[in-house]
């Protein structure tokens, strides 16, 4: 659990690192919040016995991807894969496995977009590769995904047939707020981008005016 714990930190310093330069070079910040957490013993040990195993060392390493997991919540569904991308092209970062649940959203309505990664722990006389899961959300897909985890422990998994029913509507309405919120924050940029041309187009006008005066008066 040490080990797991040492790459938490090390994931998650990296991706602060990569939020500030974000923030530095085009003034957004794609990453509103970052969440981490260590899966617990029980956990670890109820998932092994889920999936035929039995409760081991060697096989927690093995069979679980998840014991180490970081949240990404971001506030548009482009800046999951900007975000993807980026963690990817890390040298020291190696990715083993991605699930996109975005564009492939589980049964019950579930969107995230899930990356296992290996990142090297350097110990005092060894290295490590340990493995993390790191999930990239939006706001409004961490708040349906928040909500559908409470409803369904409070079934243990077995929720009444009209509850997921609604829950995949609410999915839906989820995903068509964000689509919605990507559209509106586009046509903001753009609006942005064009009174900028239009600021920049006046300065130059000014410009040319005032050297034209200067040569006028010299003349």
């Amino acid at each position: 659990m040490f080990l797991y714990n040492a790459a938490l930190q090390e994931v998650s310093t990296k991706l602060n690192i990569l939020n500030e330069e974000f923030q530095h070079i085009h003034r957004y910040n794609p990453i509103e919040h970052i969440g981490t957490r260590i899966k617990s013993p029980e956990s670890i040990v109820k998932k092994l016995k889920k999936n035929g195993h039995e409760s081991s060392i060697e096989n927690m390493i093995r069979y679980v991807n998840d014991i180490a997991g970081v949240r990404l919540i971001c506030s548009f569904t482009s800046d999951i894969y900007k975000l993807a991308k980026m963690i990817a092209s890390q040298n020291d970062l190696k990715v083993l496995e991605i699930k996109d649940y975005i564009k492939n959203p589980k049964q019950s309505g579930y969107k995230s977009y899930h990356m296992i990664v290996t990142v090297p722990i350097f110990l005092s006389d060894h290295i490590v590769e340990t493995k993390v899961e790191i999930q990239i959300r939006t706001i409004a897909m961490d708040f349906w995904a928040s909500l559908e985890h409470k409803i369904y422990y409070k079934f243990e998994g077995n929720a009444p047939a009209y509850i997921s029913k609604q829950l995949r509507e609410c999915a839906k309405m989820v995903s068509s707020l964000d689509e919605r919120m990507l559209q509106l924050n586009d046509a903001i940029q753009e609006c942005i981008r064009q009174q900028e041309e239009k600021e920049e187009r006046e300065r130059q006008e000014r410009r040319a005016k005032r050297l034209a005066d200067e040569q006028q008066k010299q003349s």
